[in-house]
């Protein structure tokens, strides 16, 4: 598995408590939803390289 690399995102607490709300709705942690966005973000504009099998 890929290793991840760790970076500080700094966020306004109303966005945090929005993020937070949609992460448990989706039953995700904040981490894997900000993750699961950037993914979708990426994919839809075609930015995302294809994994090489």
């Amino acid at each position: 598995m890929a290793k991840k690399k760790a970076f500080v995102l700094r966020v306004s607490p109303e966005m945090m408590a929005s993020l937070e709300k949609w992460a448990q709705d989706e039953f995700r942690s904040i981490n894997g939803q900000i993750e699961y966005l950037l993914h979708d973000a990426l994919k839809k504009t075609g930015r995302l390289k294809k994994k090489k099998e």
